[in-house]
Formats: structure tokens, C-alpha cells, sequence
């Protein structure tokens, strides 16, 4: 799918998506939680879906009834040797501890660039566990034969905390009759580890203790939790997709964002820094945030907690009237994408450089951002991130795989015309 957009100036109204961060982790507690919950807002992301068939194939029952999702769980119990994760990174990292605490043998695959994601993490980490695990030289597919037993053990934290939140989760499902503690070494992102203990708190689930996330400790399970009680929980907007948002007002127009929770465990949420930091125009309120264009300036960002901020920075740092730099750089190399290679590529097409250096990324803004020929790569942060480039440049911007969007924010482009961009697909 190719998609033609035109320089456009923007005004009205928006409401964040749903977050699939959030989505994806109320998922896994639903299913772990055993009983009824009631999911509001759900995400209709491709990563979204993923998470769904999964706890389906995991035993949960689903129903959708007036834009809610009923899920109702006895727990971990498989009606499937095999679950799919689609390209989901986050379904992949959480899901495989989940699906190990069965006894039935179950074979964790995907599609696109997830099946060249490194994942020998969990050789290393569940044979500790009683789990038997066979993978591709570390990649998909996965074959797992649990039951998981938890234990004291050491997490290497330092390429995602997407492994470590599917291990929390993990240990929260089971009976413990004794504490067991993961101990964390160099734990990137922990915004995401916080995110993943509110969700767990609001499904009524075990909560470890975080000793300064260098360890979590789980104690004696709860006894007397009610699965009779039905949990009504509300997915909040997301943080990762509205930063391209608020990042196109302060590039094209004065725009309205609603449906963001300030208060959020979100990562993502830091972007308001950024634009903060860089003069734009910016009302920050409860419940909505107003955000226009003005004179930008250069900013510096650090994005090693939250390095899906790097697409939608790169593209307001191209209208930044100087050098932005952004750290994380290494956070960048196992995405959908090799992220910081493809922005540098791709904006180079629309005539902003950018230059790698080490863990550095530094983006010349203020020349003049040029319409162009770009590539999704197949990765729907580049996508996002050149569609909101383009809506101040010099000419028209056509973006190959156009459709990549749809793996976590299907209704981008529908939502940009609603704000007064000229797109033809």
C-alpha cells in the first residue's frame, strides 16, 4: 500500500488510541487472574488482536458486547499446542513464560521481522525454571514444556523489560507457598516494568516487591482472592501513538489531543518534554492538551527508557532550528527495524541528516525537510514518523508499505485527514 501526503496545515480535535502497551498487559492478567473481566476501550491494533487469539488458545473465554471485551478465565489451561504472536515483540516476551506454566508441550511462533528478534534469553532463563525449551539458535519458533516452577534467579535486563514483565507475570499465576525472587541486572525501561505492575494491581494480581527494580520478590500468594468479583478495567490512550500527534502540531497546525492520562505509567508520556523543551506552542491540561507550531528549537533527549519516542523526535527534531540530539541509540538495533539505520536512511531522502555516534543520534533540523520517495521498512513507528515529516516539507511525500501502521495504530491516516491532511492511498 503506497500513501501520497500532501504539506498540510492542521487544526481540530483528536482522541488517542487505545494503548496496545496497556491492551496487550491487561490481556495477560485477565487470563492469569482467573474469573470474569471486562476490558473498556480495547485496542484494535494488529498487536492487539495477537494478544487476544493468544489467551484464547491459553483457555480464555472471549466475548465483545458494546465496544467492551469479556474475558473469563480459568486460568492458564490450553485448547491449542501452538500460540501465534503475529510480529508482536511484547506478546512474544510476555506470553512465552505465561504458556510455560502449562504441562501441554506449545510451540510460540510469529511472522515479519519478529522471527530475526533475538530471543535466547529464555534459553538461558527457563530451563532455571523446570521448563524444557527448544528455539531456532534463539529465534522463533519456540517450543516449550513446563510446568514453570519459580525460583530465586538472576534476569539480565539490559535488552528489553518485555522479558522480565512476562516472568512477573508468570510468578504472579502461581501458588507460591514461599517467597521467590527475580534478581534484575541492568534493567532498560523501567517506566514499561511500573506500567506492568499497575495493570497487575488493578486485575487484583500478586504483587512483587520492587526493591529499586534490582529485584522483585514474590511472597505466600493471597488466599482469600475473589474470582467470583468481576474486574472492570478501562485501557487508557496511548502515549506512543499520540506523540505523532502532538508532534504534527507542533510541525503543522493547532491541534486538540484528548484521551491521554497525564498521571499514566506510560513511558511514552516523556515526549512532553521534549516538545516543552523545543518552544512549541503547548497547553498541557486534565483533559486535554492544545498544541501548535512556533519558532523550534534544538532540544536534547535521553530515550534509553523509552526509545519508541526516537521516530516521532527525529521528525520534530527536522524542524528544529539547529542539532537535536537523542540517546539510546543502542535500544534501536532488534525493533521492527533497525531503527536508527532506517531513520537515517529514510530522512535522508527528505534531505535531513542524521549522524550515529556511538550511543548518540544527532538530527540536523532547520534546512528544509523535502518531500520524497520513502520506505516503511515494514515498521510502523517509520511510517508514522515520515507521514508527520511530511506535512511541512517542500512537495509531496509518497511512503511504500504504507500499511505498516496498522500493527499498532490501524486508524492513523483516518485520524490525520480528520485534522485536515491531504492524503491519497
Amino acid at each position: 500500500m503506497k500513501v501520497t501526503i500532501q504539506p498540510s496545515k492542521l487544526s481540530g480535535l483528536l482522541v488517542a488510541p487505545a494503548s496496545k502497551s496497556v491492551m496487550q498487559r491487561a490481556c495477560a492478567a485477565a487470563l492469569i487472574r482467573k474469573g470474569e473481566s471486562i476490558i473498556h476501550n480495547p485496542g484494535i491494533s494488529n498487536d492487539d488482536m495477537a494478544a487476544i487469539s493468544i489467551i484464547q488458545k491459553l483457555g480464555a473465554i472471549i466475548e465483545f458486547s458494546n465496544e467492551s471485551l469479556i474475558i473469563k478465565s480459568n486460568g492458564v489451561i490450553p485448547i491449542s499446542n501452538e500460540i501465534y504472536c503475529g510480529e508482536s515483540g511484547l506478546s512474544v516476551r510476555m506470553f512465552t513464560p505465561i504458556a510455560a506454566l502449562s504441562k501441554l508441550p506449545i510451540t510460540i511462533n510469529g511472522e515479519g521481522s519478529l522471527l530475526s528478534r533475538p530471543m535466547n534469553f529464555f534459553d538461558d532463563i527457563l530451563p532455571q525454571l523446570s521448563v524444557t525449551i527448544h528455539s531456532d539458535k534463539g529465534k522463533l519458533p519456540l517450543h516449550v514444556e513446563g510446568s514453570l516452577q519459580p525460583k530465586n534467579i538472576i534476569v539480565d535486563g539490559s535488552l528489553s523489560s518485555q522479558f522480565l514483565t512476562g516472568l512477573i507475570m508468570a510468578y504472579a499465576a502461581c501458588e507460591l507457598t514461599s517467597h521467590a525472587t527475580l534478581h534484575v541486572q541492568e534493567l532498560k525501561s523501567k517506566p514499561y516494568i511500573d506500567l506492568t505492575l499497575a495493570v497487575m494491581q488493578s486485575f487484583s494480581l500478586n504483587i512483587p516487591v520492587n526493591s529499586n527494580y534490582e529485584s522483585f520478590t514474590f511472597h505466600q500468594s493471597p488466599v482469600n482472592q475473589n474470582s467470583n468479583s468481576i474486574i472492570h478495567y478501562t485501557v487508557e490512550g496511548d502515549w506512543s501513538g499520540a506523540a505523532f500527534l502532538l508532534v504534527a502540531g507542533a510541525i503543522a497546525g493547532n491541534i486538540t489531543v484528548k484521551g491521554l492520562d497525564l498521571f499514566s505509567k506510560q513511558a511514552d508520556k516523556a515526549i512532553l518534554q521534549a516538545l516543552m523543551d523545543c518552544g512549541c506552542q503547548i497547553s498541557i491540561q486534565s483533559e486535554k492538551i492544545e498544541i501548535g507550531p512556533s519558532k523550534l528549537k534544538p532540544f536534547h533527549f535521553n530515550a534509553t527508557d523509552c526509545p519508541d519516542l526516537f521516530p516521532p523526535l527525529v521528525a520534530l527534531a527536522a524542524y528544529c532550528n539547529g542539532t537535536s540530539a537523542i540517546e539510546g541509540v543502542n535500544r534501536l538495533t532488534h525493533k521492527e527495524s533497525n531503527r536508527g539505520l532506517t531513520l537515517q536512511h529514510e530522512f535522508g531522502k527528505m534531505g535531513i541528516e542524521i549522524i550515529l555516534q556511538d550511543d548518540l543520534m544527532l538530527v540536523q533540523g532547520g534546512v528544509g525537510v523535502k518531500g520524497a520517495n520513502v520506505h516503511s521498512n515494514l515498521d510502523h513507528r517509520i511510517a508514522m514518523a515520515c507521514a508527520v515529516a511530511a506535512l511541512g516539507a517542500s512537495g509531496e511525500t509518497t511512503i511504500e508499505s504504507a500499511q505498516a501502521v496498522s500493527k499498532s495504530y490501524p486508524n492513523f491516516y483516518e485520524h490525520l485527514k480528520a485534522i485536515g491532511v491531504i492524503i491519497q492511498s
